[in-house]
């Protein structure tokens, strides 16, 4: 189950400012990205690099992308924030997360052709500059059949601290 994306204030942000938030991501060496802790989810193919965890930056992170980083900052109820890179031919095996006071907002950055990503029984693919947001606890999986890696700007938020007008 996907939301709406214009339900939340901060996603036309982040949308306004993706082309900024995608240069940062692009000029990070690919040694910097983490693979993602949890391997029994992916083949290898699944890395990040943290910005924000727990509510706070991860300073020596955050220098090499300080616009990211400022709205990031401005953005409330972030709890976890970074780039997400899937590589080509990698999936992301079906699962849930684990905290139950957070929404998942995907902002695409790099979408080569053949990435998906389904939440429950909706598939939909990121747009580059477009946010897919959606409750972490409903079972998900992506995957990048395509020839590049994938990279988007993954925030984790609490989902009562920006509501847009109704």
């Amino acid at each position: 189950m996907f939301l709406p994306a214009e339900r939340f204030t901060h996603t036309s942000r982040l949308q306004a400012a993706w082309n900024v938030i995608r240069a940062e991501g692009q000029t990070l060496p690919g040694g910097e990205f983490c693979p993602w802790p949890e391997t029994a989810l992916h083949d290898g193919g699944w890395s990040v690099y943290g910005l924000f965890a727990a509510g706070r930056a991860i300073l020596a992170n955050c220098v090499f992308c300080p616009e990211t980083t400022k709205l990031l900052q401005h953005l409330p109820g972030v709890t976890n924030a970074g780039f997400s890179r899937l590589a080509a031919g990698s999936r992301i095996r079906p699962h849930t997360g684990y905290a139950g006071t957070v929404l998942r907002l995907h902002l695409g950055l790099v979408v080569p052709p053949g990435c998906g990503l389904r939440v429950g029984t909706e598939t939909r693919s990121w747009r580059e500059g477009h946010c897919l947001l959606f409750d972490d606890k409903i079972d998900h999986e992506a995957w990048n059949g395509g020839d590049g890696d994938r990279l988007i700007l993954l925030v984790d938020f609490q989902p009562d601290t920006d509501k847009a007008p109704s």
